[in-house]
């Protein structure tokens, strides 16, 4: 949730991790902290969903699993969707290509029901801020 409420139109959040190990379940928390009334759900077969802040600012969700490659994503037209909300993507990697050369890039590992294990990386000065600034709410670190 903390990182919901950090994010501004064209920022990227890529996330990468097996079947089962959170994405959705993570996108849902992003959401809530961006301000979002509407029910995440997984877009793995309409491809893109967009969540709506009362005031009508949008967070696009997109699930690459069933693209081909990159190409099918820039058929999307990705940089209009950065241009309006940040853009949280399950399964980038397949898209990598198609995607902002900075991001901030989250590698979600399942370790039990209850527990997932997460590794954020961040690429470019925008996402070392954010990582930074999300580091210190989360755990009070200069």
């Amino acid at each position: 949730m903390r990182l919901g409420a950090m994010l501004r139109p064209g920022d990227t959040i890529c996330l990468v991790g097996d079947l089962g190990s959170g994405k959705t379940t993570l996108v849902q928390g992003i959401a809530i902290g961006w301000g979002s009334l509407d029910q995440v759900t997984s877009p793995t077969f309409v491809l893109v969903n967009v969540y709506r802040r009362p005031e009508g600012m949008r967070l696009y969700h997109l699930d690459a699993y069933r693209l081909q490659d990159a190409q099918d994503a820039v058929d999307l037209d990705i940089d209009h969707i950065l241009e309006g909300g940040p853009l949280v993507v399950e399964w980038a990697e397949r898209i990598s290509q198609a995607l902002p050369n900075e991001y901030l890039n989250i590698q979600l590992h399942y370790i039990s029901e209850h527990q997932r294990d997460l590794l954020f990386s961040a690429y470019g000065k925008r996402y070392e801020d954010l990582l930074a600034a999300f580091r210190r709410t989360v755990y009070g670190v200069p």
